[in-house]
């Protein structure tokens, strides 16, 4: 009885190896099955770019403009109440807070500075442009500002005051000048009768494809804003909070509200531009759709080929039937044959969807409108993290789909399938 067993062992998984190698050689040689299986294994190289390509860049796009807002705004901004919906900043505050230099009372706060807007306008002899001066100090972050840059350098903070500034390369070619070039200021006085003139120096233009603040902002020393409004050295306009997890962004804000005295205000800047955020938020709504009709497309196409794998071999499946083979065993045989197929798509669309999204990543061969996506050219966030779990989601759902089909193969007689040619 032993020796039967074991023989009966060593047969079955001899007819099932020659199973396999018989469905997947017939493949490229039967006229009905093989075009089925190239469409197949396309629809699935094709679904995996589509899902790497719209994750990859819908993440990348909502990253990018995350980092330009608060590149300009900080993660939170603390003000005085009647600046809390201001660009300008009217109210000083004093720079004696318990929270700066360094916030202690809340973690996972990254960096505190202190900086005061004045709304100017920049006049020469052939044009005028409104701007906002934002006057920055000695604790000003510049490793934000610093990726923009396009020529020149930063202005220098941490000497005696001086008449350099960092301006975009928008404002640039509004005003027709260039770096080197000096130009007048005009700022309105307090009580609005004048106006205060400042000379400043280019030393430096940006581009940050964020049109709604290239057109605005004006770097310089925080003492031009400090003179000007007649305040006292130790005091701002506002301070910029900076965080180290963007996605904790509420619960920080709200910590750092209730770590705050109460004539100051606090606002993220997802409350100070939520209309950019509310843009964002579409993003994932149209990834979950990709995704969803994607798989589906897949699958579909993965349960076709393996309804035509199956009906193909019914003959095959009668005989190892009648030597004992049972449903399950058989319909593994066809389930393995199917995990094949969808890695040789999962293959292909990687390597195809990933080498684009590199060359778009350091090429930027595909441009944007930044009137419209606030950046230049498509920008794409290539995560290990992500790409597997997309793989491993399309394996589990095609294979876990392709148990429907596959049972068919238990309604398969082996008498009547024997006789089938």
């Amino acid at each position: 009885m032993c020796i039967f067993a074991r023989y009966s062992h060593y047969t079955l998984k001899l007819e099932y190896f020659i199973a396999k190698r018989l469905i997947t050689a017939k493949d490229h040689k039967s006229s009905i099955s093989a075009p089925i299986i190239k469409i197949a294994i396309t629809a699935i190289a094709l679904g995996m770019i589509m899902m790497l390509v719209s994750v990859a860049t819908g993440i990348g796009l909502q990253e990018k403009i995350r980092q330009k807002v608060s590149a300009f705004n900080g993660h939170i901004l603390i003000s005085a109440y009647n600046d809390n919906n201001s660009d300008v900043s009217t109210s000083p505050i004093s720079l004696h807070q318990n929270f700066y230099p360094t916030f202690k009372s809340v973690e996972g706060i990254q960096h505190v500075q202190a900086v005061a807007c004045k709304a100017g306008i920049i006049r020469t002899e052939s044009a005028f442009e409104g701007i906002i001066f934002k006057g920055v100090g000695k604790d000003y972050q510049t490793d934000y500002i610093q990726e923009y840059l396009i020529s020149g350098r930063l202005p220098n903070l941490k000497s005696t005051l001086n008449d350099e500034v960092l301006i975009s390369e928008y404002l640039t070619n509004r005003l027709g000048l260039k770096l080197g070039d000096k130009f007048i200021t005009y700022f309105m006085k307090e009580n609005s009768e004048g106006y205060n003139l400042r000379n400043f120096k280019i030393v430096g233009i940006y581009n940050s494809g964020f049109q709604e603040f290239d057109a605005s902002y004006v770097i310089g020393d925080i003492r031009h804003v400090q003179r000007i409004n007649k305040w006292q050295s130790d005091e701002v306009g506002s301070f910029e909070v900076f965080i180290d997890d963007f996605t904790k962004i509420q619960e920080k804000g709200q910590e750092v509200y209730q770590e705050t005295s109460s004539t100051l205000d606090t606002k993220t800047i997802e409350e100070k531009f939520y209309y950019i955020f509310e843009w964002l938020k579409l993003f994932d709504f149209n990834i979950i759709v990709i995704l969803m009709v994607m798989i589906a497309v897949a699958t579909i196409n993965m349960v076709v080929a393996l309804l035509v794998l199956i009906l193909e071999r019914t003959q095959m499946i009668g005989i190892l039937k009648s030597m004992g083979a049972n449903n399950w065993s058989i319909r593994k045989v066809f389930l393995y044959n199917a995990a094949y197929l969808i890695l040789r798509g999962l293959f292909w669309g990687n390597s195809i969807g990933i080498g684009m999204l590199l060359l778009q990543k350091y090429f930027g061969i595909i441009k944007l409108n930044p009137e419209s996506y606030y950046v230049t050219e498509a920008p794409v966030s290539i995560n290990f993290g992500y790409i597997v779990a997309l793989n491993l989601g399309t394996i589990v759902l095609c294979l876990l789909v392709l148990l429907i089909p596959s049972y068919i193969i238990t309604k398969i007689s082996p008498s009547k399938s024997i006789r089938f040619e």
